[in-house]
């Protein structure tokens, strides 16, 4: 093969993959943007926090120490006041079930569980809405 056809190749992808990184990196603050108005719309409202947990891929759960709301019916992602988001779904140590975790926070994606296996996807903007009626009007 000609291998100046084979560094054209390569150059190529080098920039799709710039250009996903970029997209993705202007996705994630746009939702991060969405994510603090949604927190102070939540405060102003007294929307109560609840106390947040991992759940297992395999088994059981964990304990964390934050408080925050939950923006899936199957509580694998959530918000906490600060404007943090979560992932809640790990591979659990005995220990990690028996003392707790603590996830670090995750660039926030638009849509929320978009390539996920449980096909429950949905739009952050209605999963927010769902947890607070009219909040980004408000915000």
């Amino acid at each position: 093969m000609d291998e100046s056809w084979q560094e054209t190749r390569r150059e190529h992808a080098r920039l799709k993959a710039e250009q996903l990184e970029a997209s993705k990196a202007a996705q994630s603050a746009e939702a991060q943007r969405m994510l603090d108005r949604f927190v102070v719309a939540a405060r102003e409202a007294n929307l109560a926090t609840e106390a947040l947990v991992v759940k297992g891929y395999e088994k059981g759960m964990a304990k964390t120490p934050y408080r925050g709301w939950y923006l899936k019916n199957d509580r694998s992602v959530a918000v906490d006041p600060e404007g943090n988001f979560y992932l809640l779904k790990a591979f659990l140590s005995v220990r990690d079930r028996l003392r707790g975790i603590s996830p670090q926070p995750s660039a926030p994606p638009l849509v929320l569980g978009y390539g996920g296996r449980d096909g429950e996807v949905i739009d952050l903007a209605d999963a927010l809405e769902k947890l607070l009626p009219g909040w980004s009007k408000a915000s």
